[in-house]
């Protein structure tokens, strides 16, 4: 069974993404959205909220890497979709959130030795937190399109987890989130999941990628 997601929310998401990115903004394409990132490692990337025709068309005529296809549904659903050339990832999974985060100050003071950086610009915002030796210990974005606050690479390095730094980003990142802004997105792995339920994230959907090797 496929799993309904707002096309609206995706594509607010995506242009969000783009922003935090600094990436081309996103265009229509056979039934869902590409973005031409001209990165060494993604020429371009297809977003599709459901599976249709347009789907399975693309992926017969793309035969490089580095061209990913997402979808929001199971990697089941988007294996009937592909030849056999394509390899599938696990999901991860697409959290939505309606409301403002606890900023509470016991929730974002920072251990011995840290320091966080914010930075905004527009309407993106950048957080890191440093160790003394200016070590990137942690860090994240947010952007904002329309009515839609996303959060985007939210990443603590693997000496400095189990803090709290990953809370601390998140919160500093929600400071810069509007008060009246109508919905939080954000796409998580599995492990970062868990944190995101802990501050108040719900499931709504998966996020399933596919791309063909290098060596095929």
């Amino acid at each position: 069974m496929s799993i309904s997601v707002d096309p609206v929310f995706m594509e607010a998401w995506l242009r969000a993404r783009s922003l935090a990115r600094g990436l081309p903004q996103p265009v229509p394409d056979s039934g869902g959205l590409r973005v031409d990132s001209g990165l060494p490692n993604e020429t371009r990337r297809y977003l599709f909220a459901h599976p249709v025709e347009g789907l399975r068309e693309i992926a017969e005529q793309i035969r490089e890497p580095r061209i990913p296809l997402k979808l929001c549904d199971t990697p089941e659903t988007l294996r009937s979709y592909l030849p056999p050339r394509w390899e599938i990832s696990p999901p991860n999974f697409i959290m939505i959130c309606r409301e403002a985060f606890d900023r509470r100050e016991d929730a974002r003071r920072l251990p011995a030795g840290y320091r966080l950086e914010l930075q905004t610009d527009s309407d993106v915002a950048r957080a890191q937190i440093r160790t003394a030796t200016d070590e990137i210990a942690a860090s994240g974005y947010a952007a904002r399109h329309g009515d839609v606050f996303i959060y985007d690479r939210i990443l603590t390095a693997e000496d400095h987890r189990r803090k709290g730094l990953g809370t601390i980003i998140m919160t500093s990142l929600a400071s810069a989130c509007p008060a009246l802004i109508g919905l939080q997105i954000l796409v998580a792995t599995a492990a970062g999941r868990e944190l995101y339920r802990t501050l108040g994230w719900i499931d709504y959907g998966l996020y399933t990628s596919a791309v063909i090797p290098e060596d095929k």
